[in-house]
Parts: structure tokens; C-alpha cells; sequence
């Protein structure tokens, strides 16, 4: 099948960025057979990797923008912005675009200008899966099955942003995603900041401990689970740390005052608070649980 007639029978995603986000899209609608995929990266010898083992069919410029069904743009946020003001206006008023950033509120605010300007649709989106190893070799077509999406319309509720939603569903089927979440930019910012980014940081400060180094044969799932995304990309991490700082200093300041409880119980060796203590966080897991079990 040659280029026009893949142009003529199949849907063309768009990818922008073929590290483990983009690069994960990327296999997952190879794999569909269903869509032609148009790939961009930065680093050439990436992009030549993807289009040698077929999950990329061509390269995404300028030219071929405007043949996009569905584009991704799978970049740190401010390059994520910088890259649709460059090409917004070779952008096909039928494409959906949607972002794929870990925080929302700086890069919608930017963003839904953009496509009124231009005329196509946008979408806030933050797929909630990953690995701490980054990269396009690390990458995936399975690493979004049974994983939530999160979509961030412009106008929660409204009829047009209901009826994008839908359309923006159907698009994202061959990732396999298990549930579409839906947010304002602000809700997703307040609590991407407590289920990722406080615990990257609390991972990540955890493993400074000088015992540490000596914890070989003394840890097992407690210590690995709590230690897994200590591993970073530092550069990434600090963009999204800051670009959502209000929100990460409310959660860092929360268990900082109960890591001070637990300390000061310890301290002054009282049994029946350090025990109340750990009975009530005990009693939020069992609450939690129960809540996202129905």
C-alpha cells in the first residue's frame, strides 16, 4: 500500500515526541492497523529507530500536519506549547488535538487560544501509566491497557466539549485505555500533586538516607515499592515540580506535619498516640480502598 492510498483508507495520527509517552502511542496504533502513524522527534537516530521497526510510517512535518486525524503532542509543557504555536496554523480544522503533559493548568491556559485561532479542537490529556526507565526503547504498544486517560476540556459539561469528548474517545481506542477520567485543568493539577509528584518526592528524598547503601538483603517489597520512582528524569521532574508548585507545597506541607506527629509521638515514647496515629492512617487506607473498590 503506498503513501496516497494509506492517505485515502486510513486514519493518520500525528505523534510529536517518541520518548516512552509518544513512543508507546506510537506502537499501540502501529498495532491497530487501522491508522497511519506520522512520527516527529528532536533526535533523529530516535526517529530513525521508530520508522525501522515500522511503528512510525513517515515522518510528521509542516506538509503532512494537515492530513491528521487525531495529534499527540507528547512533550515536556513548555515545549509542548511552543510547539503548537509554531504549527497551529497547519493544523486541519477536523483534528483533535490533545496534549500529553503531567500538568494541565499552564499548558490549557496557553493552549485553547490556540485552537480558536486556528479553528481545530483541543484537549488537555495526562495518560496515567509509565515506567521509570524513559525513552522510545522502553516504550510499548501495552503500556496503556486498562490505564485512565485523563481528558481536560475547555468547558467541563458543555454540550460541544460532550460531543468532542465522544469523538475523542473513539480516536484514542487503539491505546486500549480501561477509563476515560474527566477534569478541570485546576482538579487534575490538585491531584496529579498528591498521586504523582508527592511521591516522587518522597521517593526520591527516602533513598538519601545514608542506611540506604547498606539495605541489601535487609528489604523487600516495602522498600522497593516505596524506592521505585526515586529513579527520575531530573530535568522533566523540576519543570513539572515547579509549573505546579502551589499544589505540590500543599501536599509536601501535609505530610510534613504528620511525619512530625509520628516523630514527636516516637520522641517522647507515647504508645497511645503513636498507636492512634497509625490506627487512623490504617482506617484512610480501608476507607480509600472501599471508595475506589465500588
Amino acid at each position: 500500500m503506498n503513501t496516497m492510498e494509506k492517505q485515502k483508507s486510513l486514519q493518520t495520527i500525528g505523534i510529536v515526541g517518541l520518548g516512552l509517552i509518544g513512543g508507546s502511542f506510537a506502537k499501540a496504533y502501529h498495532a491497530n492497523k487501522q491508522w497511519q502513524v506520522l512520527g516527529f522527534d528532536k533526535d533523529q537516530s530516535v526517529l530513525e529507530l521508530a520508522k525501522l521497526s515500522g511503528d512510525v510510517d513517515d515522518l510528521l512535518t509542516k506538509q503532512q500536519l494537515p492530513l491528521c486525524d487525531l495529534l499527540l503532542i507528547a512533550l515536556y509543557p513548555k515545549a509542548s506549547i511552543a510547539y503548537l504555536k509554531e504549527n497551529a496554523p497547519y493544523i486541519s480544522k477536523d483534528c483533535i488535538v490533545i496534549d500529553c503533559c503531567g500538568i494541565k493548568e499552564e499548558v490549557c491556559k496557553e493552549c485553547f487560544p490556540l485552537a480558536h485561532q486556528y479553528g481545530f479542537r483541543f484537549l488537555g490529556g495526562h495518560p496515567m501509566a509509565g515506567r521509570h526507565f524513559s525513552g522510545y526503547k522502553y516504550s510499548t504498544k501495552t503500556m496503556y491497557k486498562d490505564a485512565s486517560m485523563v481528558l481536560v476540556p475547555e468547558h467541563l459539561g458543555n454540550i460541544e466539549d460532550i460531543e468532542l469528548i465522544e469523538r475523542a474517545k473513539q480516536l484514542l481506542q487503539p491505546a486500549l485505555f480501561g477509563r476515560i477520567t474527566l477534569a478541570t485543568a485546576k482538579q487534575h493539577d490538585q491531584m496529579i500533586a498528591f498521586t504523582s509528584q508527592l511521591a516522587h518526592v518522597v521517593s526520591n528524598a527516602y533513598v538519601k538516607s545514608p542506611t540506604a547503601k547498606a539495605h541489601k538483603g535487609f528489604s523487600a517489597g516495602s522498600y522497593r515499592d516505596l524506592t521505585r520512582v526515586a529513579w527520575l528524569n531530573e530535568v522533566m521532574w523540576t519543570e513539572l515540580f515547579l509549573e505546579n508548585k502551589e499544589p505540590l507545597l500543599y501536599e509536601l506541607n501535609t505530610i510534613i506535619q504528620s511525619l512530625c506527629e509520628y516523630r514527636d509521638a516516637l520522641a517522647s515514647s507515647d504508645a497511645t498516640t503513636l498507636q492512634k496515629l497509625l490506627a487512623d492512617g490504617k482506617h484512610c487506607k480501608e476507607e480509600i480502598d472501599g471508595k475506589f473498590s465500588r
